[in-house]
């Protein structure tokens, strides 16, 4: 087995061309020494408490008419999906996390409590329409 090694050890030396090419560097060059590295100091442990850090991804997506749901991913694993949230909640929390936050997520509920207010309003008027008819059918 170890003349296989040695004759292909002589193949590939063989096949290394003896001239080097203009872009290469001479052959003395490319077998001198390498500089010697300069002995680096050890180092001293650090007295720092190591923080280990946990990323978690909360999005909370609601609709015009004032439905919430959140999702919770921990890197790129979904930990929770479709999760319904009270818009009470989530107003409250914007206003816990930050000013900016919450005049936007604001904005997004006072629209739903219009549309709530005029659908309301609707159903109001419907069922007074109901009453009457049925009030009318009543008396005859």
């Amino acid at each position: 087995m170890s003349t296989e090694t040695e004759n292909e050890q002589a193949e590939t030396s063989a096949a290394a061309p003896l001239v080097p090419e203009a872009g290469q560097p001479e052959a003395a060059e490319e077998q001198a020494a390498p500089p010697a590295k300069k002995p680096r100091a050890p180092r001293t442990q650090s007295t720092a408490k190591k923080t280990r850090t946990v990323e978690l991804t909360l999005t909370v997506t609601g609709t015009a008419e004032g439905e919430w749901q959140a999702e919770l991913t921990q890197g790129g694993k979904r930990l929770l999906q479709g999760l319904t949230v009270p818009a009470a909640a989530v107003s409250r929390a914007a206003a816990e996390l930050h000013e900016d936050i919450s005049k936007a997520i604001e904005t997004v509920l006072d629209t739903a409590r219009e549309q709530h207010r005029a659908r309301m309003e609707e159903l109001e008027a419907e069922l007074s329409k109901v009453k009457a008819a049925l009030a009318e059918l009543q008396e005859g």
